[in-house]
């Protein structure tokens, strides 16, 4: 009708619908990429995980006493506990952790020298100079499960971090280490992990 407005394909006039709909197909696309993408990535960050706990769980006995430092929302503990692991005390900066505060001030947190069978720091070490700390709550005769970025390729697990492929960094990494290097401690196994992660279990020495 002469005079009527055009129909619209939201803000595109009819002669333009066509456009319109390649258009809503490429956002739909869009959306759905990157829906998929997140997707992908929570299950390849749960996956992670669970192969993460099934490596480092299995050598560790069942009535071991278990300090899991950077335990974040207790994910370890909630995986561990209905495995028969009981005795897990989770420690980090905030709640909803068992110990709340800096481990490096482990006294004032009511921790008791050597006195844990194994301790857990998963992302933690390259946070802080925690090597002497953690071989000071450990026992002589303890396991240290540790995870780690490969130094010099840390800058990979920062762009992995930015496209949403893995866990975001909750701080700056200022003590990158090289495990096999661990001040005080000895290596038991060391694998790398994915290019650029370091899977270690380590003992004082």
């Amino acid at each position: 009708m002469v005079g009527a407005d055009p129909v619209t394909c939201g803000h595109v006039p009819l002669t333009g619908v066509a456009e319109c709909s390649v258009r809503n197909k490429e956002f739909v696309w869009a959306v759905h990429a990157t829906s998929t993408l997140k997707d992908h990535s929570a299950w390849l960050s749960q996956y992670a995980r669970m192969k993460k706990l099934e490596f480092f769980f299995q050598g560790i006995p069942k009535d071991a006493a278990v300090l899991d430092v950077g335990c974040a929302d207790g994910w370890v503990q909630q995986w561990a506990q209905p495995r028969g692991w009981s005795n897990i005390i989770g420690a980090d900066l905030v709640p909803p952790a068992d110990v709340v505060g800096d481990i490096r001030s482990w006294r004032q947190l009511g921790l008791a020298a050597h006195s844990f069978d194994a301790i857990i720091a998963f992302e933690v070490v390259e946070h802080g100079d925690l090597a002497a700390v953690l071989r000071d709550l450990l026992k002589p005769a303890g396991r240290l499960s540790v995870t780690t970025p490969v130094p010099h390729l840390d800058w990979a697990c920062e762009a992995m971090e930015a496209m949403g492929l893995s866990q975001r960094r909750t701080g700056p990494h200022t003590h990158l280490v090289e495990l096999r290097e661990y001040p005080g401690f000895r290596v038991v196994d060391r694998r790398v992990k994915g290019l650029v992660s370091q899977w270690a279990i380590l003992e004082p020495c």
